[in-house]
């Protein structure tokens, strides 16, 4: 089937290549990521095939999309060698395949496509179908998509399919429906604008008969309030949202509720104090908002959620991050910095109550400042995480720039890492960069921080030089040290060294270091998943066409 596909969309858009710009355009991109594993023992990089005996491992993607009047068509090759992006604690694999496909024509008001589909619903708390590589997430719809524009400012979209897996499918069935608009005003004797962007979706989720079997034989052994004696087909989910724009001022605004569904909670406790998973049966609710003000230099944003039972996929037996269906915003910064992104607080899709507040001020055009606090709560109130980040921003001329900053972090390791009898993570992280131009073409940026720690591996120091020269090359060394380590952690205090170049031509884009990385949870808008540790050599190749 896969390959009468491909065979189709060749026939379709191959024979138009050799025509002019006029009738079509042809576009892609490639990109691939390959590893050259290299032992080490002494920080537990060893033990899985690709460090015992296959030494090589290599993730590849190439897109190509053509376009001509209102028809658009795409393909893209997934090629998997000796991969651990799908399991990271020591699977191999190996496939080849195609991983995406779809057709799309624009016929007056109506548009149809068909294939693997990209979308969302809102901020997507009841649907998001996306594609997170690092993450190994691509959780695309195959099947249908029909939008149409009621008006310029009033759309409607309705869709049907299944969640894609690697290069098949699950079985279970997806279909949803939305409604968007758009309504604005300006007031002319006060010369204001303010409009509104409401929306309503539902999302459909139907299981196979083998799914609801396998959950139903094994609720027959549970007992309690929490269970019932057979779990049906199907549960729906519900989204109301809006955003609201006035001046300086927006405000958005989402809620959600899902019919009682079977989930998988992980965040139960024995008399022991272990952790360990439970199916329960309830009905979930999501509120979500966000508030942002942003004038003369000042920009202020404050978020807050609170989810209960809303952990919603494919298959309700399910772990980690397959099969998720929706996407729950995390309420902590996207930090950048090496190691203020060491923790990252997971989306607890079971229960949280999470806010986050953050402040921006220009001082002047060689003065500004930043400062962010989020915190994130279960909802019996306990702690899950705490962050308070400050930084400020100095440039003193066109060629000098300093960043200078501290973090302080609360991270609470039995949930968001599934570790058992460990302390809360208590970090305390100062860091600086100075960026210097000499020239047009040549610049030199230094980072430098220390993670201070008595939990986890303990403290680190981080320090990292990046020599640029326009347009082509970049050369990066850095260093990460483990300087006062825990003796429960390891035996001594060790070093992650790496050394990289990259080369810039054009579209093209390559890359070749030495890397040694510590194992750590890696995290992209709140979702997470576990990366282990790394030693070897790793390349990229990246263009677009």
């Amino acid at each position: 089937m896969r390959i009468a596909i491909l065979l189709m969309i060749s026939a379709l858009t191959a024979p138009l290549i050799a025509q002019n710009d006029n009738t079509g355009r042809i576009s892609g991109s490639f990109s691939s990521n390959v590893n050259f594993f290299m032992k080490d023992t002494a920080i537990h990089a060893s033990g899985t095939p690709q460090y015992e005996y296959q030494l090589y491992s290599a993730d590849t993607w190439l897109n190509v999309q053509y376009n001509r009047n209102n028809f658009e068509a795409g393909v893209r090759l997934d090629a998997f060698n000796n991969s651990y992006l799908f399991n990271p604690n020591g699977g191999s694999y190996t496939a080849i395949g195609i991983g995406n496909w779809f057709v799309s024509q624009q016929i007056k008001n109506l548009n149809i496509k068909g294939g693997y589909i990209y979308d969302q619903i809102g901020s997507g708390i009841i649907y998001r179908a996306y594609e997170e590589r690092p993450l190994a997430i691509d959780n695309a719809l195959l099947g249908v998509r029909l939008a149409y524009d009621i008006s310029p400012d009033w759309h409607i979209k309705a869709f049907t399919g299944k969640q894609k897996v690697q290069f098949d499918s699950y079985k279970e069935l997806i279909k949803g429906i939305s409604l968007e608009g758009f309504i604005t005003k300006k007031e002319a004797s006060e010369g204001t604008n303010w409009s509104l962007a409401p929306g309503i979706g539902m999302v459909a989720r139907t299981l196979d008969n083998e799914t609801v079997e396998k959950v139903n034989n094994v609720l027959k052994y549970y007992t309690g309030a929490d269970t019932i004696s057979s779990y049906k087909h199907n549960t729906y989910a519900f989204s109301l949202y809006n955003t609201l724009s006035a001046g300086p001022i927006s405000w958005y605004v989402e809620g959600a509720y899902k019919t009682p569904d079977i989930m998988y909670s992980p965040l139960q406790l024995n008399a022991a104090g272990n952790a360990y998973g439970l199916y329960v049966h309830k009905a979930g609710t999501v509120l979500y908002t966000s508030v942002s003000y942003a004038k003369k230099g000042l920009g202020i944003t404050l978020e807050g959620k609170r989810t209960e039972n809303f952990s919603f996929k494919t298959d309700p037996s399910l772990l980690l991050n397959r099969g998720l269906i929706n996407y729950i915003p995390s309420m902590s910064r996207i930090n950048t910095y090496r190691l203020t992104s060491r923790y990252n607080p997971a989306t607890q899709f079971m229960g949280e109550l999470a806010g986050q507040l953050e402040l921006r001020y220009r001082l002047s055009d060689q003065w500004s400042f930043l400062g962010n606090y989020s915190l994130v709560n279960d909802l019996e109130s306990t702690p899950l995480y705490r962050e308070l980040y400050v930084e400020g921003t100095v440039k003193p001329n066109k060629k000098d720039q300093l960043i200078f900053g501290l973090q302080r972090q609360v991270y609470n390791q039995i949930v968001y890492e599934g570790k058992v009898n460990v302390p809360d993570v208590k970090t305390v992280t100062p860091f600086i960069e100075y960026q210097h131009k000499f020239d047009r073409r040549k610049a030199l940026r230094a980072e430098a921080s220390m993670m201070l720690t008595d939990q986890d591996y303990g403290s680190w120091a981080f320090a990292l030089l990046e020599y640029t020269i326009a347009p082509h090359w970049g050369f990066v060394i850095s260093d990460m040290y483990n300087y006062d380590h825990n003796p429960e952690k390891t035996s001594k205090g060790l070093n992650y060294p790496a050394v990289s170049v990259f080369y810039n031509s054009g579209p093209n884009r390559f890359s070749l270091g030495y890397v040694k990385q510590v194992e750590g949870i890696v995290c992209t808008g709140g979702i997470c998943r576990y990366e282990p540790a790394f030693s070897g050599v790793k390349a990229t190749i990246n263009t677009n066409f």
